[in-house]
């Protein structure tokens, strides 16, 4: 599903550079070896973004225990895997295995329990999960779940040979495989050859960022090194961004429409209150999260 575009939309005025971020390393589920690149104490400056994690290893011991069941409430996963194969089971009754180059999208809603294994014993196991958080009026909705394979993702490809997977959002034309009406998700894999670059429109107000997995990149004049993300300035005459690639490159452009509502957050469950956050835990207890969408 590719599309050969000649002209690159006109950005007048490319956002900068705010600052740089090197991610924490850590790790989670069953000792799964990973780097946190936005944190919790980002989560505000980066609204409606909550957490995004980068794993890559070619380390059996780094993943192969996966991410054994576990909850969420309040909010939506979007995992994306470069290299491996990923089993997902939720008690919703879904089950999907998510492969190279696929997209797993989960809106956990009112409450999911699932899991997250690894379906291979060696080999490389690449790929990021982003959090994105849910208005209030929709933390309670229905969990929903859907799998993309690879070429089942819109793409485009530029004149100047760069190549882009529209996983949330719209690129030129070219609408993403998943659209959000409250946080209006822009999520891009962006593949630069050497000297290339892009634009990309971006909303005033809405929050960015570009993470660099391979290679390097500059925006506005800044280099922007491999494992780092660059929070994009919210400058109000700036409507859009450019990426240049001096070499080989591969980034993800993650942009949204802040939600400006409390953020309380207790481990898997993301919510508007404190007193949520205890009925979220007191349906766990008891049983209660997720009974209702098996």
């Amino acid at each position: 599903m590719s599309t050969s575009l000649q002209n690159d939309p006109t950005v007048a005025l490319s956002r900068t550079v705010e600052r740089l971020v090197a991610g924490q390393a850590t790790s989670d589920g069953a000792g799964v070896k990973l780097t946190r690149v936005l944190t919790h104490q980002l989560q505000h400056r980066l609204d409606p973004f909550l957490m995004l994690d980068a794993f890559g290893s070619d380390r059996p011991d780094d993943y192969i225990a996966g991410f054994p069941d576990h909850p969420h409430r309040g909010f939506e996963t979007v995992t994306y895997m470069i290299a491996g194969r990923m089993l997902h089971r939720d008690s919703a009754g879904h089950e999907g295995l998510l492969e190279n180059g696929g997209v797993q999208w989960m809106t956990a809603g009112k409450g999911v329990i699932h899991s997250e294994i690894p379906q291979q014993e060696e080999g490389v196991m690449e790929g990021f999960q982003l959090w994105l958080n849910l208005p209030g009026r929709d933390k309670m909705v229905k969990p929903w779940y859907q799998d993309f394979k690879a070429d089942e993702l819109p793409k485009l490809v530029t004149a100047q040979g760069v190549s882009v997977t529209v996983i949330a959002g719209e690129a030129r034309g070219v609408t993403g495989a998943v659209t959000r009406d409250a946080t209006q998700p822009l999520y891009l894999d962006i593949h630069l050859p050497a000297g290339a670059r892009f634009a990309q429109t971006l909303a005033a107000g809405h929050n960015a960022f570009v993470y660099v997995y391979r290679g390097e990149v500059s925006i506005a004049g800044q280099a922007v090194p491999v494992q780092r993300m660059a929070i994009l300035a919210n400058e109000a005459q700036a409507d859009g961004v450019v990426i240049e690639a001096g070499v080989e490159a591969r980034v993800l452009l993650v942009a949204g429409k802040p939600l400006k509502e409390p953020i309380v957050q207790y481990g898997p469950f993301v919510m508007n209150s404190q007193d949520e956050i205890y009925q979220a835990l007191s349906d766990f207890r008891d049983g209660r999260l997720g009974e209702t969408a098996r």
